[in-house]
């Protein structure tokens, strides 16, 4: 009889231990994290980009990066970061620089891919934002 609490506890241990709680690490030590939400409508000529695959914009507004947003539509949803170049403190030449499906550091030449966010011997990736997407409204938020 007390193999069953036993085998009832570990297994309940090992599902706890599975869950990540929604943990959304978004750590770098080159960007702050600004708490913003802002929403973009898809309608709108300025984002109506957004519902192709392979297109992105840089959004501005107030309380999020300095260098702005950066959305991207992957094919299977819309991705969102950071303007700024990851692994380079804030100057002149930090904003990066959208390519068609990259975004470039003018500071080192860095290429990141918009798809996975990564840029080739790099230490850190382009900074992501949450983003939830209700029909044709696009919410960023971190």
């Amino acid at each position: 009889m007390k193999k069953l609490p036993i085998l009832f506890l570990f297994f309940l241990s090992i599902l706890i231990s599975g869950c990540d709680g929604g943990s959304f690490n978004n750590q770098n030590p080159f960007l702050p994290n600004y708490q913003f939400t802002f929403e973009v409508n898809t309608n709108l000529p300025l984002y109506s980009g957004l519902k192709f695959t392979g297109n992105s914009i840089r959004v501005f507004q107030n309380g999020a990066p300095t260098n702005g947003v950066i959305l991207f539509n992957n094919g299977t949803g819309i991705l969102a970061f950071d303007g700024s170049c990851p692994n380079q403190a804030f100057s002149s030449c930090s904003s990066l620089a959208l390519n068609s499906s990259t975004a470039v550091c003018p500071c080192d030449d860095a290429s990141y891919n918009l798809f996975t966010g990564q840029a080739a011997g790099k230490q850190y990736p382009l900074k992501a934002y949450r983003v939830e997407v209700n029909g044709n409204l696009i919410r960023v938020f971190n």
